[in-house]
């Protein structure tokens, strides 16, 4: 069965002088503020960006993702560490995901790990709705 989840931003302002709050609404789990300057400058407390929330969602969808094919070859993680780094380049837009994956995942060795974890960068939902995206890995064991 399908499922849709929903979030929705209230914006005021122009691009460089505005704020918008971004809303989780299926979850209902919070409301966060979003500006460019979160998005363009150095990150500060307090304000997020579409490019955290991507890696978040990345880093998130990859570990369920690898967490389903380490289990289906019989060596369930005991562990994952999952790290997405969203670089965003103002004028260029999203230019790159790179993701960091530390497993601890008894019976397996490091070539095996990182096989399992190449096919989870490959066919984990996010990474394929942004295949317009260079995704790099870096993937090791604890």
């Amino acid at each position: 069965m399908a499922t849709t989840r929903q979030a929705h931003t209230v914006w005021e302002g122009s691009l460089l002088d505005g704020k918008g709050v971004v809303s989780l609404d299926s979850s209902g789990i919070g409301e966060y503020p979003v500006t460019w300057a979160a998005r363009a400058e150095a990150p500060a407390s307090g304000r997020t960006s579409p490019e955290e929330l991507i890696a978040a969602a990345h880093s998130s969808c990859f570990s369920m993702a690898l967490s389903h094919g380490l289990a289906g070859a019989g060596t369930p993680p005991a562990r994952l560490e999952t790290k997405a780094d969203v670089t965003f380049q103002p004028g260029e837009g999203i230019t790159g995901i790179h993701i960091t994956v530390v497993g601890t995942v008894p019976g397996l060795d490091e070539a095996g790990f990182v096989k399992a974890a190449e096919d989870a960068k490959t066919n984990c939902p996010v990474s394929q709705a942004l295949t317009g995206t260079k995704i790099t890995l870096t993937a090791e064991l604890g």
